[in-house]
């Protein structure tokens, strides 16, 4: 891993070879980029020097609990402190995997509270207005216009049939849509690839765009690899683009443009799944999580349909009473 120590700073401290170790082990077995491991760098720094002198592989249970206290102290949020436990969590099912432990102190260590991270969703009216707003542009507009209305209800199409991170949607090369398949590759975080399905309205979409893609390019007599090219066609559309074209498009369809932004699709192709029946796993690799817990945040959907049938068909849920005896009663 020549390099990489110079992008993620020098690890310091008793056990700093055993950390190194463990970057090591991050780029060879899970293809981490750069800025993950310099985050987890600088995580196990941090914690290093909060348990000086014990050394990163002799911390124990009570440490942990204590460093984590540290940081809700600096007012640090329970989403960052979850971030810092993960990192440590992953770094001692290393040593114990290496044989460096005998045990890990992490398992013993609750992870802070969350709450619930999705005050807002888009709901399945929301997205439906979106949708027939974008799709009636398309048959109003002509030239370079509808082209761009094309385009616009391609992405909007894909991003909410296939739950992709806006960073994999803008940088689809244009080969995946050659392939005319109904299942895409997608390359995610740590250039992860996995397979994502399409509805027939998104694959729809993607095709009616090629066209009017190609028409585009060649008015400018330029090319591109990519399916949805930028203003340099040697590049790809931005995140900030697409996040632009969503709020235009959130105020013409009627939907409040606070919650209308390019992940918030993702979080709806995941809530709406599962308000309609997915398992959890499925959702998590669709949605290219690697560790469940990242798609426990949605369960909240699970929790509410619960609730909801429980109050609907559960005998004594109005009163203590059960229906057949109100029934009586009456």
């Amino acid at each position: 891993m020549a390099g990489t120590g110079s992008r993620r700073g020098r690890l310091r401290g008793a056990g700093s070879h055993l950390a190194d170790a463990f970057l090591e082990m991050l780029v060879a077995e899970r293809g981490a980029a750069a800025n993950t491991l310099t985050a987890y760098a600088h995580d196990l720094n941090e914690f290093s020097e909060f348990i000086a002198p014990t050394g990163l592989d002799e911390a124990d249970a009570g440490q942990i609990r204590a460093y984590l206290a540290s940081l809700a102290a600096r007012d640090l949020s329970p989403r960052t402190q979850a971030r810092r436990l993960s990192a440590l969590k992953q770094f001692h099912r290393f040593l114990l995997g290496e044989g460096h432990r005998a045990d890990d102190p992490t398992q013993a260590v609750d992870a802070p509270r969350l709450g619930r991270p999705l005050p807002r969703d888009l709901s399945m009216e929301d997205v439906s207005r979106l949708l027939e707003t974008a799709r009636q542009a398309t048959a109003i507009e002509d030239g370079p216009r509808r082209g761009k209305a094309l385009r616009l209800l391609a992405l909007v199409e894909v991003l909410y049939a296939s739950g992709m991170r806006v960073s994999e949607l803008v940088s689809l090369p244009l080969s995946v849509a050659r392939a005319n398949d109904r299942v895409l590759l997608v390359r995610g975080k740590g250039s992860k690839e996995r397979l994502v399905p399409l509805t027939p309205a998104a694959f729809d979409a993607i095709q009616d765009w090629l066209p009017a893609r190609a028409l585009a390019l060649s008015a400018r007599r330029q090319e591109s690899r990519w399916l949805f090219p930028g203003t340099d066609p040697e590049h790809h559309m931005t995140r900030q683009r697409l996040g632009q074209m969503l709020k235009d498009l959130a105020v013409e369809a009627g939907v409040d443009v606070t919650i209308v932004k390019p992940h918030a699709l993702r979080h709806a192709f995941a809530t709406h799944l599962l308000a309609n029946g997915a398992d959890l796993r499925s959702v998590q690799q669709m949605l290219g999580h690697s560790d469940i817990s990242t798609t426990q945040i949605y369960t909240h959907v699970l929790n509410e349909r619960m609730a909801q049938l429980v109050e609907q068909h559960h005998p004594l849920a109005a009163g203590g009473v059960p229906r057949s005896r109100r029934r009586r009663d009456s």
